[in-house]
């Protein structure tokens, strides 16, 4: 069936592939370029989201004749996701804020923008996959697996599942990248950000500096307390992290925790890091049941992990087979099975061995 169909078109090469084939099975096409602008007067960057986007999405747009809008986000990145980034940093946390934008903007105001504006569909570059099972719509991995992203689609509302499609899902990032150069669009040579879109290239602690927050040196302690010496700011470090230390002759030291009120970096060895399961919150599902076995993944580039799942009101409770390295406070938990993404939480803590 012909739909009507939003293209959230980056400028990149993923979306731009998404629009020329939706446009191709002959749906009716608007492409549809978010400013997302994180104020760079504040330490922000629109390295992603700028003028060289929006140009080479209207590039895009122009060549395969649909039309092409710009809207700006600015405030609602602002609001919805810097704050809370940087409010979770100087609590010592490890947030992801992809998975906000997706679920608050890309999959929340700019979905709701285009239903409002009569569009049937939003699709974007993501490599996903939408699918109908027993009356239900789903989201699973793609066929990329190198490149699967529904670690960051997770936290979509599930009544949104059956109003987005992913063009992507059952094609590599080589075979994008051929799509785009036979189809001679400007951008199939384009790379691709691998970034925090707001994070400027000088990283974490010159975009908290430019935000006020204080990135002072402190101790390295043991989980005694005992200083073994000195790190460059708290916030420049997240859990499993290698930590050097000028003189140090001994095994490796990893970082285990952050103490942002004592601006101190808790370190130890690489067994220290291990864990046997975790707790989390602001859970959403995306299935009507939770099976009591599942594949977790803690964090993007986790492979994921056999493990038994219990839902004890609104938290989470994941026990793993194994006990798994660094499980990170502010990062998310996603739960597998059979490829099908079940839905996943905030990590909130460890459970101790």
């Amino acid at each position: 069936m012909k739909e009507k169909v939003v293209v959230a078109i980056s400028g990149g090469v993923d979306s731009s592939v998404a629009a020329l084939l939706l446009k191709k099975q002959g749906h009716e096409v608007t492409g549809i370029t978010m400013i997302l602008d994180a104020a760079p007067e504040k330490g922000g960057t629109a390295k992603a989201c700028g003028l060289r986007a929006i140009e080479d999405a209207s590039r895009v747009c122009r060549m395969l004749d649909i039309p092409h809008q710009v809207v700006d986000y600015s405030r609602e990145l602002e609001d919805r996701i810097v704050r809370p980034f940087i409010e979770e940093y100087v609590r010592g946390r490890t947030p992801n804020p992809c998975v906000v934008c997706n679920r608050h903007i890309k999959f929340g105001m700019l979905l709701d923008r285009a239903t409002a504006l009569g569009f049937d569909t939003i699709a974007t570059g993501h490599y996903a996959k939408i699918e109908q099972m027993e009356g239900k719509t789903i989201l699973r991995r793609s066929r990329e697996a190198r490149k699967d992203q529904t670690y960051f689609l997770h936290a979509i509302k599930r009544e949104a599942l059956e109003r987005i499609r992913f063009p992507l899902a059952d094609l590599t990032k080589e075979a994008v990248r051929r799509i785009a150069r036979e189809n001679r669009l400007p951008v199939s040579d384009k790379q691709e950000s691998q970034d925090i879109c707001f994070i400027p290239e000088k990283g974490y602690g010159e975009f908290l500096r430019a935000r006020s927050i204080d990135v002072n040196p402190g101790e390295f302690v043991d989980r005694q307390g005992n200083v073994l010496g000195r790190h460059r700011g708290f916030a420049l470090y997240t859990k499993g992290q290698r930590a050097r230390l000028g003189g140090w002759s001994g095994d490796p030291l990893y970082v285990l925790a952050i103490d942002a009120g004592n601006n101190r970096v808790v370190i130890g060895g690489k067994a220290d890091l291990m864990a046997p399961g975790l707790v989390a919150d602001r859970v959403n599902l995306l299935v009507d049941h939770l099976p009591e076995r599942c594949v977790a993944k803690i964090r993007y580039a986790h492979k994921g992990a056999p493990c038994r799942v219990v839902l004890e009101g609104e938290r989470l409770r994941v026990v793993f087979d194994e006990p798994q390295e660094a499980i990170t406070p502010g990062q998310y938990v996603v739960l597998y099975e059979d490829g099908i993404v079940l839905g996943g939480g905030v990590i909130r803590e460890e459970l101790t061995p």
